[in-house]
């Protein structure tokens, strides 16, 4: 927006805390600047704006979740079926924390997440899922009474550690391999402590413990009290032990 027909160009100009004079005055002002519709919209796709887009994704979740009260986050498969020993072992843990005292944070999603938010909610307490944005979003899943969606993954996986006092790990794929390396990599170098970690199901993991025992550990790439950073159950009650007896509940 110009100077209007008739009117000459001010020799001095305040733009909030910011003083121009003679050739420095700027046509127009900042809200005028703002309301404008027109004109290039590529900045919204630039690194600052997407800081910007993280920053309030990390407000928004702090300020969702800065009231919860002590939480287990539990993570699986999104493709657990509703009808398998997994499911039904997943809605009993869920249950199992809210009655130990805690409230329950999964991905949101189906499948094992599904099933704990199930037993969260069945058992009356807090049901937390936070979601995250992917080509083949499912939405989160209908037991969740609290849910905050993300756009990006560190985000979310900052939000399952901070509000969490420790993990309980269903069997699952990839993205909860993820979780669970990150988890024990806070742990392993004390960027976090007393946050246990709870394994569920031993024929599932065996594989994986037997590989880090044989090889990460016996080549050296970790040392053998790095195997003590988790625990392996198939017994429901013993993982919500677990995750009560160290975080001092």
């Amino acid at each position: 927006m110009g100077i209007p027909e008739g009117e000459t160009k001010p020799e001095e100009q305040r733009l909030g805390p910011v003083l121009r004079r003679r050739d420095q005055v700027q046509p127009g002002t900042t809200d005028q600047r703002l309301l404008d519709t027109e004109g290039d919209s590529e900045w919204v796709h630039t690194d600052p704006w997407r800081v910007m887009r993280i920053q309030s994704e990390f407000v928004e979740g702090f300020g969702a979740l800065a009231e919860l009260p002590s939480a287990i986050s539990v993570f699986g498969s999104a493709r657990t079926k509703p009808d398998s020993p997994e499911y039904e072992a997943g809605v009993r843990i869920g249950r199992a924390l809210v009655e130990a005292g805690f409230a329950v944070i999964t991905g949101g999603g189906p499948g094992a997440m599904e099933a704990a938010n199930k037993g969260a909610r069945e058992a009356k307490g807090v049901s937390v899922g936070l979601g995250i944005e992917l080509p083949f979003e499912q939405g989160l899943n209908p037991h969740v009474d609290i849910g905050v969606n993300f756009r990006y993954f560190f985000v979310r996986k900052t939000m399952f550690v901070k509000y969490a006092q420790g993990f309980v790990v269903l069997p699952g794929g990839l993205g909860t391999l993820d979780e669970l390396f990150e988890a024990l990599t806070l742990v392993q170098t004390r960027k976090v402590t007393r946050f246990p970690i709870v394994l569920f199901g031993t024929e599932y993991w065996k594989g994986l413990v037997d590989w880090l025992r044989d090889s990460v550990v016996a080549g050296g790439k970790a040392s053998e009290r790095d195997l003590l950073l988790f625990h392996v159950t198939d017994d429901v009650e013993e993982a919500v032990a677990l995750v009560t007896k160290e975080v001092g509940r």
